[in-house]
This record gives structure tokens, C-alpha cells and sequence, in this order.
């Protein structure tokens, strides 16, 4: 996946602004990814192979093209000249390694021990990678030694070095991947995941059923995070293939491109749906028969929750940028709970003036309450520029 057509969100229209559009053409894809990893690496093992083969032994440049298909395949730009980075250097250790083994102790097994203690017991415990890959070079120079002059295991790393910087140019210039559909696609997914839980149990709290259902709605919004963590994942993926690429050279493009606000608000509502399920399991389990939310309250919240579904789907809808935000969806909502607010504040007059007896379950009715005001707050906070 390369790219796509940005399509921000309704919540940030007034938040992000206008970020351009991505090059249309999302049929055949999986195809153009297909194609686009073939060129590069064509590309860039012609590239290597032209570049370092007149002067490798034997015109045989197989570690300048290896590491060439490598960076040029790697997923970012970013990603390709951290990883050239990290492999050049732990070649050149493991080289200076095995030469520095080989001066004191010779090509012995001694040299062998001493390269496998230095490079992976005194070596950095977490880049244990790296570790492995110093330990394996040095162990393949040292055993070089004994066949060809010292001087000869500079080449390796020359090739290396050209290779790698081959194959990084090729990703950075031949269609540079960006993952902005893939971040589009989890942030969407995540927020219609939510809305729809939300309107489920609104439908559910009308038709009486949140005794059978109460667990089930807990189960579900549990089962979100893995959608958040998905979606956490795609959107770093995302922001990361837009640093030092050169398709994204707008910094407004850059900041708002992958929709990390949108995300970090719905990271806010998933804990405010999730509040909700839990406060109405425990409330349908609840052996204290006072404590049990009543039904006029019911009927009021299960409307809020339909609302706050839409909105919260809403919140994901593609549309084009030049369109005004339509906050219907949000208003709705907020008089939805304008109005289980004032029956709210009915009750504590009438429970004041001793015509009511206080509730059990007033405790309750005040955390649903905090939580889906809350969530009516996130949303709007995101479209607040």
C-alpha cells in the first residue's frame, strides 16, 4: 500500500483544515505495492551491481546488491537509513573485532571465544540483534584472514556501505511508501466499532434488555482495545513513512496527514464506552434490588447512547475537505443530554422537597452520566482548532 486519497475526518474539518488531497486510486493496490517493490528492487540491484562490480574481486558484488534490496524494500524511509545505519556499523565492529583478535591471538579457536565473550556478553543486553550481527561478521573475517591478506576484508565493508547507500536513495526517490490508507482504515474501523457498541446498547436499554445483554456490551467493549492497539500501530506506521519522504514535503501534511488527534480522541471516547459497559454489567448483576437503575432513566440514557453512537460514526465519515462540517449528529446529542440532565435535576428536587425517597442507585445514575458527558466533550474538543 502507497498511498491514497486523504479524506479527514468530519470531527477535525475545523481542527486540521484543509490538508490536500491524496493521489486518487485505490483499486489494484495490492497489485501497484506489487509492482512498485518489484522496480525498486530491480532498480536498485542494477544500481549496486553497476556501481561496485568494475572494482570487486572478481566482479562479483553479491553483498553490495543483498544489502541494496534490503534498504530499497525497507518499509520507510526512515526505517531504510536507521537500518543501513545500524547495519554498517555492526559490520565495521565485527571487522575491527576480528582484526583486532586475529593481531593479538591468530586465527585460532582462542580468537573464536574471545569474539563470542566481547561482542555477546559485553555488548549492550537489548540490542541483541546487533550483537548476533557483530558476532557473525567477525567470526566470517577472522576465518577470512586465513586465506586472503588483511587489507581484503575492507572490501566487504566498502560494499556494504555502497549498497546500503544505493538502496536508500532507490526508496527515497522511486515511490517512497506511505501507509496513510492503512492508518485511514483503523481509525474508521475503530470509531464505527464504537459507535455501533454504543447504539447497541441504547437499542438495548429501550427493549428492556439489559439484564441478558449487560455482559455481552462488556465482552464487546473490551474486545476494542484490540482495535485500539491496531489502530495505535497503523498511525505510527503512518507518521514514521512521512519523515524524510519526499512526497510529503507540507508540514501541515506531515502533523495531521495520519489523523494522530483523531486517533488520541477516540483513544478518549474507548475509555468512556468502555466505563459505560462496565457500569451497566455491574449495575444488571447488582444483588441490592435499590440499587437498580430505573427505567424513565433508562429510556432517557438509551437515547443519549444512540446519539452519541452516530456521532461517534460520524466522527469517522469520509467527506471532502472543501465540505462544511455538519455537527447534527453532536447537537442532537448534547440536547439528549441536556435532557436526562434536567430529569436529573427533577429527581434531586423532588428527592430534596421529600417527595421522592432517595435512590439507591444515584451513585450510578452520575457515573453514566460523567461518562457519556465526557464523551460528548472529546468530540468536541477535537474540533476545536
Amino acid at each position: 500500500m502507497q498511498d491514497s486519497t486523504i479524506r479527514p475526518l468530519r470531527g477535525l474539518a475545523t481542527a486540521a483544515g484543509a490538508v490536500g488531497a491524496r493521489p486518487a486510486g485505490r483499486a489494484d493496490t495490492g497489485r501497484a505495492a506489487y509492482a512498485a517493490h518489484g522496480a525498486k528492487s530491480l532498480i536498485a540491484a542494477l544500481l549496486a551491481w553497476g556501481g561496485v562490480a568494475p572494482w570487486s574481486p572478481e566482479g562479483r558484488p553479491y553483498l553490495a546488491v543483498a544489502t541494496a534490496l534490503i534498504m530499497a524494500n525497507a518499509p520507510t524511509v526512515y526505517r531504510s537509513v536507521t537500518k543501513a545505519v545500524q547495519n554498517v556499523v555492526a559490520r565495521l565492529a565485527g571487522l575491527t573485532l576480528a582484526l583486532v583478535t586475529a593481531w593479538l591471538m591468530g586465527s585460532t579457536a582462542g580468537s573464536v571465544a574471545a569474539i563470542a565473550v566481547i561482542a555477546v556478553v559485553v555488548g549492550p543486553r537489548r540490542a541483541v540483534d546487533d550483537r548476533l550481527q557483530v558476532a557473525s561478521t567477525a567470526v566470517i573475517a577472522l576465518a577470512a584472514t586465513t586465506a586472503a591478506p588483511v587489507g581484503g576484508l575492507l572490501i566487504p565493508a566498502v560494499q556494504t556501505l555502497t549498497g546500503a547507500v544505493v538502496g536508500i536513495v532507490v526508496n527515497a526517490l522511486v515511490l517512497p511508501p506511505l501507509y496513510l490508507d492503512e492508518s485511514d482504515s483503523a481509525v474508521y474501523g475503530l470509531a464505527r466499532a464504537m459507535g455501533t457498541l454504543l447504539r447497541e446498547m441504547g437499542s438495548g436499554l429501550t427493549e428492556r434488555q439489559l439484564a441478558a445483554r449487560a455482559h455481552t456490551w462488556l465482552h464487546q467493549a473490551r474486545d476494542l482495545e484490540k482495535d485500539l492497539m491496531d489502530a495505535e500501530e497503523q498511525v505510527r506506521q503512518a507518521d514514521e513513512s512521512l519523515r524524510w519522504n519526499p512526497r510529503c514535503t507540507a508540514h501541515a501534511r506531515r502533523k495531521d496527514g495520519t489523523y494522530g488527534e483523531a486517533f488520541r480522541t477516540l483513544r478518549g471516547v474507548f475509555l468512556q464506552v468502555r466505563g459505560i459497559a462496565r457500569t451497566l454489567a455491574d449495575n444488571a448483576h447488582d444483588d441490592h434490588t435499590d440499587h437498580h437503575l430505573g427505567q424513565q432513566f433508562l429510556d432517557q440514557y438509551a437515547e443519549a447512547l444512540r446519539l452519541a453512537g452516530t456521532a461517534v460514526e460520524e466522527f469517522a465519515e469520509p467527506r471532502p475537505v472543501t465540505s462544511s462540517s455538519d455537527t447534527a449528529p453532536r447537537e442532537r446529542l448534547r440536547g439528549a443530554i441536556d435532557g436526562t440532565l434536567t430529569w436529573h435535576d427533577t429527581m434531586t428536587d423532588l428527592i430534596g422537597r421529600g417527595t421522592l425517597t432517595k435512590p439507591g442507585a444515584w451513585h450510578i445514575y452520575g457515573s453514566l452520566m460523567t461518562d457519556v458527558e465526557r464523551l460528548l466533550l472529546d468530540l468536541d474538543h477535537a474540533n476545536t482548532p
